[in-house]
């Protein structure tokens, strides 16, 4: 069963960080339908390179675009094929513009999508598609939108020459005219004027021929000098394609070259600030352990008052009921001095009133 059009489109234009995300989203929409078939169908499919996700992006959003690019590659195996130099020439610089349009869309397009220009590799997109121009499986790739990596192409390859024949033709000469009988001598004259005519006439039709025959091979000649021009000019061409797609790698080197270098500057100051961030997470863990141990030496002493404090409380209760028992005893001490000291004032009292009776005074 083939599947939709509609998710192939989406995944094939989405930047390739979304690729895998929308790709196991629509695999658990498939098994959640019932549709395992699909859902292993949609998980086979792999994540484009950014340079084939460009390429596909042409393919997919500017279909007329790429089909220019398919009439003109057609154009070019053509007049490759027939070595016509003048053509040859004329495409290649009809090439060149295509090619040079097509990058221009494709940075559009990526940023259309949200993707900085200066990280695209726009080199590898116009390798691809040079190598679209010259490999007819390489254009049916392109124009599918589902190219996975880019491609590339060193030159236009061999090119078949012709095959020249020089063609020279004419016929047998006629047999001489019939030979003279006996008769007279006027008859015999006629009879030689016809016969030198005849031979005129041969003689002028051969000259015919063999000026139409030279003139053939003046002719083929000039063609397989004109072919030769066309082929020198066709591995001229292949040369120049050669030389275009070895700079094209050596200035991609360059640029990864470039990248790497400033990547590895990038990974130094990384790894001072890690180194920096370790070093201050060392003091930070050293300090949290210091805080740490104060805190335990304050809970410590804090529990070593709190048991002090539950003496002092045990101790300040026990002075309290010592108090309250020396306030008891006091109060009964007095109660008795003052029951003892009612009891003196009565016997005094009663001492006086027996000294005021009678017979107790002289």
């Amino acid at each position: 069963m083939p599947l939709p059009q509609d998710l192939l489109w989406r995944l094939y234009t989405e930047p390739p960080e979304a690729f895998v995300a929308t790709r196991d989203a629509a695999v658990a929409e498939a098994r959640r339908a019932g549709d395992p078939a699909t859902a292993r169908e949609i998980a086979r499919l792999r994540r484009p390179t950014v340079a084939a996700w460009l390429v596909n992006l042409l393919a997919l959003r500017r279909p007329e675009l790429v089909a220019d690019l398919t009439q003109l590659a057609e154009a070019l195996r053509a007049a490759q094929r027939d070595l016509r130099g003048p053509r040859l020439r004329e495409l290649s610089g009809q090439r060149r513009a295509a090619v040079a349009a097509l990058v221009a869309e494709a940075r559009r397009l990526a940023a259309d999508a949200g993707q900085p220009a200066g990280k695209l590799p726009l080199g590898e997109v116009e390798a691809t598609l040079n190598a679209a121009l010259s490999d007819a499986e390489v254009a049916g790739q392109v124009r599918s939108g589902r190219l996975l990596r880019a491609a590339s192409y060193a030159g236009f390859g061999e090119v078949p020459r012709p095959q020249l024949r020089l063609v020279t033709g004419g016929e047998e000469p006629p047999p001489t005219g019939p030979t003279a009988g006996p008769g007279r001598r006027a008859a015999d004259r006629r009879t030689g004027r016809a016969e030198r005519t005849g031979r005129a006439d041969q003689a002028d039709r051969k000259a015919g021929r063999a000026d139409h025959a030279g003139q053939a091979a003046r002719e083929a000649e000039h063609a397989a000098r004109e072919d030769d021009r066309a082929g020198r000019a066709a591995r001229k061409a292949g040369r120049a394609g050669r030389d275009a797609a070895r700079a094209t790698r050596e200035a991609e080197r360059a640029e990864r070259a470039r990248q790497r270098r400033a990547l590895e500057r990038e990974l130094t100051r990384a790894r001072a600030d890690q180194e920096r961030a370790e070093a201050e997470l060392a003091g930070a863990a050293e300090a949290e352990h210091d805080g740490g141990e104060e805190l335990a030496g304050i809970e410590r002493a804090l529990a070593e008052l709190e048991r002090r404090r539950a003496r002092a409380e045990q101790e300040l209760s026990r002075r309290k009921l010592a108090r309250r028992a020396a306030e008891r005893a006091v109060t009964a001490a007095r109660r008795r001095t003052g029951e003892v000291e009612g009891a003196i004032e009565a016997v005094d009292a009663e001492d006086g009133a027996a000294a005021e009776g009678p017979g107790g005074a002289d």
